[in-house]
């Protein structure tokens, strides 16, 4: 389906303001999450609480933020998005996560990143899918929160097979030795931005990296968690 520039991608309604990329009425009408532990980002009894998953064994980071569960019409979207290669969805989704973000800052649950890491490709795969759909998420985020971005800070020096036919076990497996840290780390508030975050090992293997190395604090955002 083709899109013309000016009208939302979902509605196809004319736009307001062009570059918005989806209307408030679509905006509005994405499904909305049962509550979720801030941390983990999975399901659980209150938003402002840890479950229990993340009291006995909490993950590498500290906050998860997230637009909606990976389902229609946000699921949708980032397969044409991915696959597609329908780059031109990029800043619409971008700022997509960008007003989950400073929802979160209106709430007092969200710290100022001093710097912005994606989730990298492989060189091979970055080369064959012709971009790295979470360097396109994170640079205007960036430039929107006014912090720093290293688009390559964070380095996959291992090519590993495809995670989408792994379970959690062997993808935490298939990730070991997998990245490498190229930026100053120590003392830094970091976000890492990725597409889809399913079981959360691949951020998972980033933060521990991160924390490693002196992190202060790791946030992941992501437009979708699979729940």
């Amino acid at each position: 389906m083709l899109t013309i520039p000016g009208l939302c991608w979902l509605c196809q309604m004319p736009l307001a303001c062009a570059h918005w990329g989806f209307c408030s009425r679509c905006t509005k009408a994405l499904p909305t999450p049962p509550p979720c532990c801030p941390r983990c980002g999975l399901p659980c009894a209150s938003t402002h609480t840890l479950c229990g998953r993340c009291l006995q064994k909490p993950p590498a980071w500290d906050r998860l933020l997230f637009i909606t569960d990976y389902r229609p019409p946000l699921s949708g979207l980032i397969q044409r998005f991915k696959f597609n290669a329908t780059v031109a969805l990029a800043p619409a989704l971008a700022r997509l996560l960008l007003l989950r973000v400073l929802e979160a800052k209106r709430h007092n649950s969200w710290v100022q990143p001093d710097c912005i890491v994606s989730v990298p490709l492989h060189s091979y795969r970055a080369w064959r899918r012709g971009f790295n759909q979470s360097d396109l998420l994170a640079n205007p985020l960036s430039r929107w929160l006014q912090c720093d971005y290293f688009p390559k800070g964070v380095r996959r020096v291992r090519a590993t097979p495809t995670q989408r036919q792994l379970n959690a076990r062997m993808r935490r497996n298939n990730l070991k030795g997998a990245f490498r840290v190229d930026f100053p780390v120590a003392g830094r508030h970091i976000a890492i931005v990725d597409d889809v975050v399913t079981t959360g090992s691949t951020v998972a293997e980033i933060a521990r990296l991160l924390k490693k190395q002196g992190a202060a604090t790791i946030q992941v955002w992501c437009l979708c968690r699979t729940l």
